[in-house]
């Protein structure tokens, strides 16, 4: 049977997810248009991979300096509310303590107090950042974009506040 006289089956595309051509062609419009759709560009091939922006250890730095100050800051801010919290339940009689002749007592004036702590910690954050991790990412940031643009013009300045640093 190697020679049926039945004809082969149809081809199938080769991708068939893909929408079919249109059976017109190009310049027809359809309907709902207004104009002809414009021609695709040509645009050059891609370059090939990007360089990488610094060194290792340039990086190293960098997320070193950025995961202290998550720590330190984190630590701050939940540390003084952890206390806050085991001094209420386990310290009642000091946290029911007056503080002078007024009816405040050590407990509301810890508690109150969370607000200035959570907004020194959030400035300490901001002012750290600004001196160790910015002149890093800075560092970084700029070595890279001297390397994607030799030749060309300077990368744009940094016009958020306290960019001079």
């Amino acid at each position: 049977m190697p020679h049926d006289s039945q004809p082969p089956p149809p081809r199938q595309p080769p991708y068939p997810h893909r929408p079919a051509r249109p059976p017109y062609p190009g310049d027809y419009l359809m309907p709902w248009q207004s104009c002809p759709p414009p021609r695709p560009r040509r645009t050059a091939p891609a370059p090939g991979p990007a360089p990488a922006p610094g060194n290792h250890s340039d990086l190293r730095r960098l997320r070193t300096a950025y995961r202290l100050l998550r720590r330190v800051s984190t630590l701050t801010a939940l540390g003084y509310f952890t206390l806050f919290l085991l001094l209420s339940g386990y310290a009642p009689g000091l946290m029911t303590r007056p503080v002078g002749d007024g009816g405040l007592t050590i407990g509301l004036l810890l508690a109150v107090c969370q607000l200035p702590v959570a907004l020194v910690s959030i400035a300490v954050y901001e002012w750290t950042a600004r001196r160790t991790v910015d002149p890093l990412s800075t560092g970084l940031r700029d070595r890279a974009a001297r390397r994607h643009h030799t030749g060309g013009p300077a990368p744009a300045q940094d016009r958020r506040k306290g960019a001079g640093r």
